[in-house]
């Protein structure tokens, strides 16, 4: 069976933001490996009480929610989530390679997913492109931390729709 562009073109986006969940984890792995365990344990208390800028989007809150939310739904929080990274990705790591692979990444993450956005309305109404976010800066461990949430978030959400929309992809959610 031919494959669609569409199904093309989520291929090509699940396999960026896996790519960039795993830099995510590696990314506070590291930082965390780097902290003495008291350190961690007292970040770790302060980061339940903080939270990401992601918070603030209205997503649905959990497994059953995600499953039920429509595709141009899923699509479009993953659309401004990848978009609230790319200023703050910059702050991500120190080496200049990894830091323009991760901003590349989100950038081509961006982009197909407004692709797919346009291929997926079904007559559900334009999707115009939200203004990017004036955020206040994260604390490293914030910034790592929020980055991981976001980037399974989206993988998540991704995974989902690419799913629902190819039942022959074989998933299991």
């Amino acid at each position: 069976q031919p494959i669609t562009e569409n199904q093309r073109l989520f291929s090509i986006a699940v396999g960026r933001v896996q790519y960039l969940h795993l830099v995510a984890k590696k990314l506070f792995s590291d930082f965390e490996n780097s902290l003495q365990l008291e350190d961690q344990r007292q970040l770790n208390k302060i980061f339940l009480k903080d939270f990401c800028h992601s918070d603030y989007f209205l997503s649905p809150i959990d497994k059953h929610e995600t499953q039920r939310s429509s595709v141009q739904k899923l699509l479009s929080i993953s659309y401004r989530l990848i978009e609230s990274w790319e200023f703050s990705s910059r702050f991500l790591v120190a080496s200049f390679a990894v830091r323009t692979q991760v901003t590349s990444k989100l950038s081509e993450l961006k982009t197909g997913l407004m692709k797919l956005i346009e291929a997926n309305q079904d007559g559900a109404g334009g999707f115009s492109e939200s203004s990017v976010l004036q955020l206040t800066p994260y604390g490293n461990y914030e910034l790592f931390a929020c980055f991981k949430k976001d980037m399974h978030k989206v993988e998540t959400y991704l995974t989902v729709a690419k799913c629902r929309l190819f039942p022959e992809a074989n998933c299991t959610l």
